[in-house]
């Protein structure tokens, strides 16, 4: 499955940047998502297919999906 992102979401890829940084941010979307490294400000394309393959984990969208579940009143369920 495509990830399903948004500009400025924190990434965290299966290997690490030459750097030593897992942590990578999202500076473009499209067809080629723009990435770069929250080490050394590196950037670089890659394409979505290939985005899902490396990625690990999406931090902005666990920290979403956990503040929406902390926003769930108990009294409405």
């Amino acid at each position: 499955m495509l990830p399903d992102l948004q500009m400025k979401d924190l990434l965290r890829l299966r290997k690490p940047h030459p750097c030593g940084s897992y942590d990578w941010t999202v500076v473009r979307l499209g067809a080629d998502i723009g990435l770069e490294c929250k080490g050394c400000q590196h950037r670089v394309m890659l394409t979505r297919r290939e985005l899902a393959k490396r990625m690990k984990l999406n931090v902005s969208q666990q920290a979403r999906e956990k503040n929406q579940e902390s926003n769930i009143d108990p009294k409405s369920l």
